[in-house]
Order: C-alpha cells, then structure tokens, then sequence
C-alpha cells in the first residue's frame, strides 16, 4: 500500500483506488489528445493549472477537483468519448486517390 502526502497528513492509498485514479487519468489524456488539446488548452478550459492537468492525467490521488459531481463528469466523457473517437477517426481518415484518366 502506498501513501499519499497531503499538507501535514499521510493518507494510505489503497490498491483499489489507485487503479481507478490510473485508468481516470489515462481516459482523460486520450480523451484531450483526440481533441489534439495541448495540457495547457485544457487547464485553461477548467480553470486549473498545467501541473494540475498532468497530475490528473497521471492518476495522482492527491489531486483535488474541488467540484461536486466533477469527477463524474470527467469519468462519463473520459469513458464514453464519442465526439473524440470521431475526430480521431477523421484525421487519420485517407482521401481516395483517383485513377488518372487513360
């Protein structure tokens, strides 16, 4: 089990949490880079710090969202990223090459 500094507290992380806060932030950096936005765009867009965003996306526990329900949101848009997943499918997306005329 690993522990977690926060101000003057150590809090233990535990084994389940950390896999959940790994996936969340792996979720959310796919989620930001099929949208081809940069750590900095996306602080900005939630009010946070880039250190914050890297954290997050790192999966550090000791990050605080500081909003109710945020982390559900980040999850559902993390999870089930349809508007992502087509972006990313259109950029990588060839155009067809016609035959030149004989």
């Amino acid at each position: 089990m690993a522990f977690v500094t926060m101000s003057n507290r150590t809090v233990p992380t535990y084994p389940r949490y950390a896999r959940l806060a790994q996936g969340l932030g792996e979720r959310i950096q796919v989620a930001r880079l099929r949208r081809r936005m940069t750590v900095t765009e996306m602080a900005e867009r939630m009010g946070v710090s880039r250190p914050t965003v890297s954290r997050l996306e790192q999966g550090d526990l000791a990050v605080g969202l500081g909003v109710p329900g945020l982390e559900d949101d980040l999850q559902d848009l993390a999870a089930d990223d349809e508007l992502g997943r087509r972006l990313a499918d259109a950029a990588i997306t060839t155009k067809r090459r016609r035959s030149p005329p004989t």
